[in-house]
């Protein structure tokens, strides 16, 4: 919440917080392995934001054999509910705690894999709540083979998207004039992150990020069009608004505004890939 929000603003966004809160979360540590578990029984039961989530799986795979190339293991952290391989079995999800649904646990800043051993890192939802960005940048140097690359989807930075994020959760924030990139002091697992971390570093930032990381480059960006749907799923932390039924409406209604995307968009798109040469090119 910025500083001048007025006080009755606050309280009411607030009392709209408690109340569109999924009742199975309501008061559950976010840091907790209960509040994991809530969430998987949330998404069980939520057609529309699994078929959100399919989308962003598909378009993952998508991009990968569109812009990566080489071998590799493919790996998805902060993999929270370990969805993705239900989708391509051949993912690994890994999260930064244990979980019988895992395959296993991986801290992004200090992967446990070989140098040149991974093609994909995949990451929905996570990047924005490492505390050390460039550590990640730098693990993906390392661990990634030429050609190979880093596929997040991550809160976008458009007009809405900074409207809602700046107002909706009150663990998290969204501050695009933060001065660096690091996390602070009181972040934790799933409390405290910058929503506006993708944009630091992958747009306002792009520079240093290039002089910084010359091994890497941005090949692809886009925001994505599902939006609507999204919205009224509620997400994994807030009850959905309308049922089911309307998915094949707001379905139609995305496709007509489709040219409005970079303005309603929540999320986005960024692919990252290691250079096999200097020469690479980009397209985004």
């Amino acid at each position: 919440m910025s500083a001048s929000t007025p006080p009755y603003r606050s309280r009411l966004l607030d009392v709209l917080r408690r109340l569109l809160v999924e009742t199975r979360l309501q008061g559950v540590d976010p840091d907790s392995d209960d509040f994991l578990v809530g969430q998987q029984e949330i998404l069980g039961r939520k057609t529309m934001l699994r078929g959100v989530l399919e989308e962003s799986y598909r378009l993952c795979l998508a991009l990968d054999q569109r812009y990566l190339r080489g071998p590799g293991k493919r790996i998805e952290i902060g993999a929270g509910t370990g969805l993705f391989r239900s989708y391509d079995s051949a993912v690994l999800c890994t999260d930064i705690k244990i979980g019988q649904h895992l395959n296993g646990v991986v801290d992004a800043q200090n992967m446990p894999f070989d140098s040149e051993s991974i093609r994909t890192i995949y990451g929905i939802h996570c990047f924005h709540h490492l505390p050390d960005p460039a550590g990640f940048l730098r693990e993906l140097g390392r661990v990634l083979v030429p050609g190979g690359g880093c596929i997040l989807i991550e809160p976008y930075y458009g007009f809405v998207a900074k409207w809602l994020f700046s107002r909706l959760f009150d663990t998290e924030h969204f501050d695009k004039d933060q001065k660096d990139w690091r996390g602070t002091l009181e972040m934790t697992a799933m409390g405290g992150a910058n929503q506006a971390l993708s944009y630091l570093v992958f747009v306002r930032d792009r520079e240093l990020l290039e002089r910084e990381f010359p091994y890497l480059e941005i090949v692809h960006t886009s925001p994505l069009n599902n939006y609507l749907r999204y919205l009224t799923s509620g997400g994994l932390y807030f009850k959905q608004l309308l049922p089911s039924l309307a998915i094949p409406v707001l379905r139609i209604v995305e496709t007509l505004l489709w040219p409005l995307r970079s303005i309603f968009a929540l999320h986005h798109v960024v692919v990252v890939r290691r250079r096999t040469t200097q020469t690479d090119t980009t397209e985004c």
